[in-house]
Formats: structure tokens, C-alpha cells, sequence
């Protein structure tokens, strides 16, 4: 038996100051976007901002629906407008935070397993890394250099290739 350990860089900022301009920019335009969530349900929301290659931000927050499934994740909401608004224009950078009514959201919220795999399909078709961002509402940021970072091993379109 061989064993190998998979390990990555994480970098924590203890508060948003310690972040260049345009992070703070970025992680400023994820929370107003958490504020305009829709989520009656979990009382968990969610905003996600997206960093283009061209400068733009795009945004987005989680969207539920009484039928669970039906909603959708701020991540995935940034991501896909992004990729419909401005295709083919790389994505550099993604902040996530998260707050909720009902407790302190002080440590960083990671995205779900769904998201990562959305994430990670568009770093591997850019074939550049994209960045990310995370905090809850108050507490340190942790900043990976790749959602690689947090999705080792990932599922990608050569397993559905048979060349």
C-alpha cells in the first residue's frame, strides 16, 4: 500500500484591512449581496461576489424554495451569471460570506459539495486558478490561491472521454 497526503496553503486575514483593495472590494459586494438573499427557510443567507478577468463583479445569494432542492446556492448563482453575462471572460477571484437570524455567523462558510464542483469546472476550462475567499459575518477570512484547494481529487469532463 502506498500512502500520500494531499494538503494546501490557507491564508487567514484576522480582519478585512488586511486584504489588498480590490479583496476588500470584493468580500464588501459579497455581503451587500447577502443581505438581499431569499432565505425564509434555513435563515441562512448567503452572498457570493465574482471577480472577472475584465474587472467586473458579479453577484449573487442564495435562493430557496419550499421545495428544498428547487433552490439554489449564491456561489452558483454568481458563477452561472457570470458565465451568461460575460462569456468567456475569466473568472479571478470568488468571495463567499455568510450570516444567519438566528445565530453568529463568526468562522467561515465553505461552499457545498455542489458548488465546488460548479466552481472548479470553470477554473478547469479557463485553465487558470481562481481564488477564493471565505468568512461568516464576523471572524477571520480564509483566502486559497485555487478552489482546487478545496476540492482535490475533482470529478472533470476527461472521465466522460473515452480519448
Amino acid at each position: 500500500m502506498k500512502k500520500q497526503q494531499i494538503s494546501f496553503e490557507l491564508s487567514i486575514f484576522e480582519k478585512p484591512e488586511e486584504l489588498s483593495q480590490i479583496e476588500q472590494k470584493l468580500l464588501s459586494t459579497a455581503e451587500d449581496a447577502r443581505e438581499n438573499a431569499y432565505a425564509p427557510y434555513s435563515n441562512f443567507k448567503v452572498g457570493a461576489a465574482v471577480l472577472l478577468e475584465n474587472g467586473e463583479i458579479v453577484i449573487g445569494n442564495n435562493q430557496e424554495n419550499a421545495s428544498y432542492p428547487s433552490g439554489l446556492c449564491a456561489e452558483r448563482v454568481a458563477v452561472f451569471q457570470a458565465g451568461a453575462k460575460y462569456p468567456g471572460v475569466a473568472i479571478k477571484a470568488i468571495a463567499i460570506t455568510a450570516t444567519s437570524k438566528d445565530y453568529v455567523v463568526d468562522s467561515p462558510a465553505a461552499p457545498c459539495g455542489n458548488c465546488r464542483q460548479s466552481i472548479i469546472e470553470y477554473e478547469q476550462r479557463q485553465r487558470t486558478p481562481i481564488s477564493i475567499m471565505l468568512r461568516g459575518e464576523t471572524g477571520p477570512i480564509y483566502k486559497c490561491a485555487s478552489v482546487a484547494d478545496i476540492l482535490p481529487l475533482a470529478f472533470s469532463s476527461s472521465f466522460l472521454s473515452d480519448s
